[in-house]
């Protein structure tokens, strides 16, 4: 029996949100495999931080500072990806943002920034990404998303609100563009212990202890927990898997 292939030998993947947390370890993930990535970050030191750690894994790497709502850096980064590399194999869709606060008391400006950032801008990069991947014969895409596309949150209703239409554009992508072999599919982080999250410890009263209470892991998240997943979803081994939205929560989705 011939065994799965989840090696990304020569692969090129752009992975916004790339400077840290879930966007760094999905990035060194995909290079310790043997993937070229390109790092796509708003803020371009935490760029060169993590393809300073990419290119110590022996792999090519590129940083291109971007704003993924911003539709003129989004094609300057599909370009200088193919530029640089002459192809793009994998997107991963994990810039994002969020503003807490009590949805009464969101600005029209408020909600749209968050919306442009985390639902706007994977459209655009997808979109983007598209004619280069049809090119090469195919691609994978794979959206970040939140397990508050699966509930509500009385905190952070743009955030929600965009993470829950991100797994429907998966699926509207992975049906549309199946016939170009570009799978898309979409992962649900849990409790991850980031950037984003610990700002929301802080801000959240009690939200650390509720996280452990109900996570039957036992314990918040880590960057890295999210690694295995993005490498199958980037590697030949998911071939047949398209328009799937995979929870890694530790369970957390799981609990009634």
């Amino acid at each position: 029996m011939e065994q799965p292939n989840i090696l990304l030998t020569d692969q090129v993947a752009v992975i916004t949100g790339g400077g840290g947390g879930i966007g760094r370890a999905i990035a060194l993930a995909y290079a310790s495999v043997g993937a070229n990535v390109v790092i796509a970050d708003i803020i371009p030191e935490r760029c060169e931080e993590t393809v300073a750690r990419a290119l110590q894994l022996g792999v090519r790497a590129l940083g291109v500072p971007t704003d993924v709502s911003d539709t003129g850096q989004v094609a300057a980064l599909v370009e200088a990806a193919a530029n640089h590399f002459g192809r793009l194999d994998i997107l991963v869709n994990n810039a994002g943002t969020s503003i807490r606060k009590p949805p009464e008391t969101y600005t029209a400006t408020e909600w749209h920034a968050v919306l442009d950032t985390n639902l706007t801008g994977a459209f655009l990069c997808s979109q983007g990404a598209h004619p280069v991947m049809r090119q090469s014969g195919g691609g994978k895409i794979i959206n970040i998303g939140s397990m508050f596309a699966l509930f509500g949150s009385a905190y952070a209703a743009p955030y929600a609100a965009s993470k829950g239409a991100l797994v429907q554009l998966t699926k509207s992508l992975a049906a549309a563009w199946a016939n170009d072999n570009i799978q898309v599919n979409a992962v649900l982080p849990g409790w991850i212990d980031t950037e984003l999250t610990r700002d929301a410890r802080q801000q959240v009263a009690g939200l650390h202890e509720r996280v452990l209470a109900r996570t039957p892991a036992g314990r918040w998240g880590v960057p890295e927990d999210l690694a295995g997943i993005a490498v199958f979803l980037a590697s030949p081994a998911s071939d047949f898997v398209t328009g799937a939205a995979i929870p890694v929560d530790g369970g957390f989705s799981a609990m009634g």
